[in-house]
């Protein structure tokens, strides 16, 4: 369920006339709250873990922060199916570095992997070339993988501290981020009529609910089940976009998406052994 809340992400922004990172603004500022006085009902936070881990945690909601910035700037001025395709080579780019991040040996599978998303990722970005679409949708795009691994590389730093608490932290600290960042843009959002339901679906529904679905069913599923149900997120988003928005993507950026998808799920599948 979390999952598919996350594929309608870019189906809610397209509708709301806020510029993105006011978008985020107001997201952030929602589901923080809502995570926040769920940890408080819950017992309130352990201050001597959060404390351990507090450098990781504070990077991480920067991360978070400037991420979903780039990324709904991607959907706006790109469109929702691509961006989120090119989003999801983030988890790639951890899989490429992590002899270096984590001291992991980069297997032969793993390899294969990066190379078929990096054939989907070449395909994809040399058609917005070719067929002329806006270049820094592309560079929004690339930017929000490159956080979004960076997020993971962070978050990976932190086992003390349980999962709502660090996503409650993590969402309140990149808050103060994006309105720093806002106010030195923008300004604040001026409110109309016809943003507000899709304002509250987004803060509400895929930022507390979702969340809060999501770290629920972490903890009780193995890391490889995990993995891979999380590609629902990137297939659902472009499903989402083609019925809802009418989004259109060329034979190029089909083979692409195959190739994104079916790469990243094919460095996640392990053969079993008896």
């Amino acid at each position: 369920m979390a999952l598919l809340i996350f594929g309608t992400n870019g189906i809610f922004a397209s509708h709301i006339s806020l510029a993105s990172s006011q978008i985020v603004l107001l997201r952030t500022f929602i589901g923080g709250i809502m995570l926040t006085c769920l940890v408080l009902f819950c017992g309130g936070f352990d201050k001597d873990r959060v404390q351990r881990e507090w450098m990781p945690i504070l990077l991480g909601g920067v991360a978070l922060g400037l991420n979903w910035i780039t990324l709904f700037e991607a959907y706006r001025v790109l469109n929702v199916s691509l961006a989120t395709l090119i989003y999801y080579v983030g988890p790639i780019l951890v899989l490429l570095f992590s002899p270096i991040f984590f001291r992991e040996k980069l297997t032969g599978r793993k390899l294969i992997s990066v190379i078929i998303v990096a054939s989907g990722l070449l395909c994809i970005s040399g058609s917005i070339v070719v067929t002329g679409m806006n270049t820094w949708g592309l560079v929004f795009a690339v930017i929000s993988a490159i956080l979004y691994a960076a997020l993971i590389v962070i978050n990976k730093q932190i086992s003390h501290t349980s999962g709502l608490q660090t996503a409650a932290i993590e969402l309140d600290v990149a808050f103060v981020v994006v309105l720093v960042y806002t106010l030195c843009t923008l300004g604040l959002p001026y409110l109309k009529g016809n943003d507000l339901p899709y304002i509250a679906a987004i803060g509400f529904i895929n930022t507390g609910l979702a969340y809060l679905l999501y770290f629920s069913g972490l903890q009780k599923l193995s890391g490889q089940s995990v993995a891979l149900i999380s590609y629902l997120d990137p297939v659902s988003a472009l499903l989402f976009s083609a019925f809802l928005l009418h989004e259109v993507m060329t034979s190029v950026q089909i083979v692409g998406a195959v190739l994104i998808i079916g790469g990243a799920m094919f460095g996640e599948i392990k053969k079993q052994r008896e």
